[in-house]
C-alpha cells in the first residue's frame, strides 16, 4: 500500500491527493457516510498539522466546526478510530485535549477502489510500488489459505467494534477471491445493501490487513 507522507518535497500535492481521495469516497457514499467523511476532511483542513502528523482539537471546537453537538463528535471520533482512520497518540487529560495522527494505511485502503475514477495519473501516483522479484534462494512465505480471508478479517473487525460485528457481519460467507476482489455472500438483500453502503470501506481495510493483494470487496446475497 502506498503511504502518503505529506512533508518534504511534493508535500502540497500529497495533501491534495489525500483530500481528493476522501472527497471521491464521500461522493460515492450515502448521506450518513458522506457527512462522516466530510467532517474528517474539514477537521484535517482546518486543524491538522501535516508536519507533525497531529490533530489536537477540543470536542467543543469540533462541535462548532461541524455544526453538531458533542455527542455526535464523540460518536464520529470513535468511528474514525474503529476504522483506523485516526490513531490515538495521547489520551485527553485535565487541561489537555486528546491527540491523534492520521491512519494513512487505512485511509488509502478505504479509498483505493475509487482512485481510477479520479484518473489514471492519480491512480498511478498512489498505487503501491511493484515489489521486486524474489531471489531464487528465498522461499516465499505462504499467504492465507483459500477461503480463510474473511474469518481472519472478521476477527479483526469484531475486536475493533463487537456491537457492529454482531449486528451486521454475522452470517457472511466467503465465495472466493479473484483478480484482487474478495467475494462475500450476505444472508439477504437488506444486509448486503447495508454493508455496501455503510461498512464496505471498513471491511476492505480489515481484509487488506490479512492479504494486501485484495483491492476490493464484493458483497452480494445468496438468495
Amino acid at each position: 500500500m502506498s503511504i502518503l507522507r505529506p512533508v518534504g518535497h511534493g508535500a502540497a500535492a500529497r495533501k491534495y491527493d489525500l483530500l481528493t481521495a476522501l472527497g471521491t469516497l464521500a461522493l460515492a457514499a450515502g448521506p450518513a457516510e458522506q457527512r462522516l467523511i466530510l467532517r474528517l476532511m474539514v477537521a484535517i483542513t482546518a486543524r491538522y498539522n501535516w508536519t507533525s502528523d497531529l490533530l489536537a482539537v477540543a470536542q467543543t471546537e469540533l462541535a462548532r466546526l461541524w455544526s453538531v453537538d458533542e455527542r455526535t463528535v464523540k460518536r464520529s471520533m470513535a468511528e474514525y478510530r474503529a476504522r483506523g482512520w485516526l490513531r490515538l497518540k495521547r489520551q485527553a487529560t485535565r487541561g489537555r485535549v486528546a491527540e491523534y495522527g492520521l491512519g494513512m494505511e487505512a485511509l488509502m485502503a478505504a479509498t483505493q477502489t475509487l482512485w481510477s475514477a479520479v484518473g489514471p495519473d492519480f491512480e498511478a501516483r498512489l498505487a503501491p510500488p511493484e515489489a521486486p522479484a524474489p531471489r531464487p534462494t528465498v522461499v516465499p512465505f505462504p499467504g492465507p489459505a483459500e477461503g480463510a480471508l474473511w474469518p481472519q478479517a472478521l476477527r479483526l473487525l469484531t475486536q475493533a467494534d463487537p456491537a457492529t460485528a454482531q449486528s451486521w457481519l454475522q452470517g457472511l460467507r466467503e465465495d472466493g477471491a479473484e483478480s484482487g476482489t474478495l467475494r462475500l455472500l450476505a444472508k439477504g438483500r437488506y444486509q448486503a445493501s447495508y454493508l455496501r453502503t455503510h461498512l464496505a470501506a471498513r471491511m476492505l481495510a480489515a481484509v487488506r490487513q490479512v492479504d494486501a493483494r485484495i483491492t476490493a470487496v464484493s458483497i452480494d446475497c445468496d438468495r
